[in-house]
């Protein structure tokens, strides 16, 4: 357990002294002390009012290393932005609506791709971005729209705009589905993701462009989460087609355009004036 490293790291980090949180707490000095000492254990209401005095879950501050977190992670944290390294805590996503109050796509171009890795969770940010809406979608879903950039997921190509769905409980995320991540880090990635973070606390990513090596993040990494639905793009995917095939598609095409001129000639179409 790491409940007193984490509840004296936090504090040094607000800039209190221990005074100033027993107070906060209604508790005695030398309590709180022993808590951070690690010679007393906090019961179940202790362990409330401390995570409730912080912002974040009590699965994060018993089960979870603060001091490993880096700087950034830190920073999301006390925002109030707390993703228990299972994964499967309640996500709050800043999302717009139209008038009707149905939900919008919000569509995250390339060059809003660095800001909103900054402010994804700002409800000023995201409603200045772009909305759509596509009719064929469940309207009881969220999704937004990325574009992506590179050759890493081809044939799905470079300035694709590729629709997800926001899985809010990353436990239901099977081996295999494609999704577009967001990390502090990072920022937006699309990868098929491979779902180790009961076992680890982690997520492997790997490319479709098999040149692209597979990688893995930990899942305090992570802030968002959409699986794929989707993409449009004006890009015909390309193939490759053999100077034997296409010189075969050529000579069976001359044989049907034959073929029906001969019956054009042997059956021709009567008229009458």
């Amino acid at each position: 357990m790491y409940f007193n490293s984490n509840i004296r790291l936090m504090r040094k980090r607000r800039g209190r002294t221990q005074d100033e949180v027993a107070s906060s707490l209604n508790m005695k000095r030398p309590t709180l002390s022993g808590y951070e000492n690690g010679v007393a254990q906090p019961g179940v209401q202790q362990l409330i009012a401390y995570s409730e005095y912080f912002g974040i879950s009590i699965d994060t501050l018993v089960k979870v290393d603060l001091s490993k977190l880096r700087e950034s992670e830190l920073r999301q944290l006390e925002s109030g932005f707390d993703v228990f390294v299972k994964g499967s805590k309640l996500r709050i996503l800043t999302t717009t609506v139209d008038r009707a109050n149905n939900e919008n796509i919000e569509l995250v171009p390339e060059k809003a791709k660095a800001g909103y890795t900054r402010g994804f969770a700002d409800p000023e940010f995201v409603s200045e971005l772009p909305v759509f809406q596509l009719p064929f979608l469940s309207p009881e879903r969220k999704y937004r729209t990325f574009q992506i950039s590179g050759d890493s997921m081809l044939p799905i190509p470079d300035g694709a705009w590729v629709t997800g769905e926001f899985v809010q409980d990353w436990n239901t995320l099977k081996n295999g589905e494609a999704c577009i991540v967001l990390t502090l880090d990072e920022g937006i990635v699309f990868k098929v993701l491979e779902n180790r973070i009961a076992k680890e606390g982690k997520i492997g990513l790997v490319s479709l462009n098999a040149i692209y090596q597979p990688y893995e993040l930990s899942v305090v990494e992570v802030r968002e989460i959409w699986r794929f639905v989707h993409y449009i793009s004006d890009e015909l995917p390309s193939g490759e087609v053999s100077s034997a095939d296409l010189a075969s598609s050529l000579n069976q095409l001359r044989q049907d355009v034959a073929l029906i001129k001969e019956r054009i000639v042997v059956n021709p179409t009567n008229s009458s004036s």
